[in-house]
């Protein structure tokens, strides 16, 4: 297994010991509180190798920190997904998942789960992720996990809470279980995960300001390169997020690194969200994700086809000109109005570059 999933629980310690405890994370709720343990705890899946941070570690952006890698490797040793891992930070803003008005929000690439609560729920039970086989065996593995929460895990959850998952008393389990993700998304709801510190945020605040390069990309960013028609200003409260929060084809090709991870047939065509809803209209869609510390999250796209920022914005600008790229995944649905030839200098593609890295968190002025 890769060496994140023995380092989440080390990041907690880490940051429960020194002065990187922010006053937010003092002041966590006991539900938050319970949400960080659940969140770092390696012991809640089949090996006991793997937890949500594994796949969604912090110092990676919250996202998969090997980055040799398009798709996560499972708790079970050479099983991959076939989606490559989204950010856990700044997940909290993207709303539930609507059909009314557009289609928008909800959480994974697809939207397939309304909000943070129903998708923390799947992880722990997926096969080719921390493949626990039921949700009983995963409120017993938190009564027996070597970091101690079990207590606290009874007084949010209910004292039956691990005596329903003994007795299989389904009713009680459900509720527990529920209980269980609701309190990984109030976590995921803290500043822990949504800090707004970096440069750009600096920036706005009258903080700072940007280099000359940074400024060419900014205004790239918002003008000739069209980003902002789906990576959109605004959206988290009184902060950029840097999404529309809707779904869009934007021809990226197959991957045949994931087809092969995890095992897929070597013409899969991965459907998006309109394989989630049954409808051809929708298909080769996927979320527009936010661009929050987008400097440490590659590779890039639901399957990781691109492998850096640089690939992805040369990829924006000249998906059209013949030569370029392979074929599309999916051509149907491809958006074809704001991508494709835009006319940008290779210069201009490296100063957008400059501009999204000042999308990481953790600035400090110099």
């Amino acid at each position: 297994m890769k060496q994140a999933c023995i380092n989440s629980m080390q990041y907690l310690g880490a940051l429960l010991a020194t002065s990187l405890v922010t006053q937010s994370a003092i002041a966590m709720t006991p539900q938050e509180q319970l949400g960080r343990f659940l969140y770092f705890d390696e012991n809640l899946s089949i090996n006991k190798n793997q937890s949500c941070a594994s796949c969604h570690l912090p110092t990676a952006g919250f996202a998969e920190p090997e980055r040799q890698l398009p798709v996560s490797e499972g708790s079970i040793p050479g099983t991959f997904g076939s989606r490559n891992a989204p950010s856990a930070s700044y997940a909290a803003f993207f709303p539930e998942f609507t059909l009314k008005g557009g289609i928008q929000g909800g959480q994974f690439w697809d939207g397939r789960a309304t909000n943070l609560t129903e998708q923390a729920k799947g992880p722990f039970l997926n096969p080719v992720e921390m493949a626990m086989p039921n949700e009983a065996a995963v409120l017993l593995a938190i009564e027996t996990s070597s970091h101690g929460y079990s207590a606290l895990f009874q007084q949010e959850c209910g004292n039956d809470a691990f005596e329903h998952a003994k007795t299989n008393f389904q009713p009680g389990i459900n509720n527990a279980y529920h209980c269980l993700a609701d309190a990984i998304a109030a976590f995921e709801r803290t500043d822990e995960l949504n800090p707004f510190t970096s440069k750009y945020d600096a920036v706005q605040a009258k903080m700072t300001s940007f280099t000359a390069v940074e400024e060419q990309g900014f205004n790239l960013f918002t003008g000739r390169a069209k980003c902002t028609h789906c990576h959109s200003l605004g959206n988290g409260k009184d902060k950029d997020l840097f999404t529309d929060f809707k779904f869009h084809n934007i021809g990226v090709p197959s991957n045949p690194e994931l087809i092969a991870l995890a095992k897929l047939p070597s013409d899969f065509k991965d459907p998006g969200l309109g394989g989630f809803l049954n409808n051809p209209k929708e298909i080769g869609r996927f979320k527009t994700t936010h661009l929050r510390n987008v400097e440490l999250t590659a590779p890039y796209m639901h399957n990781g086809a691109l492998t850096t920022l640089k690939e992805v914005v040369h990829f924006y600008n000249t998906r059209d000109i013949q030569g370029k790229w392979p074929a599309p995944e999916i051509r149907d649905n491809m958006n074809s109005s704001f991508l494709g030839d835009l006319g940008l200098t290779d210069e201009e593609e490296d100063a957008i570059v400059e501009f999204m890295k000042t999308l990481t968190d953790g600035y400090i002025r110099q």
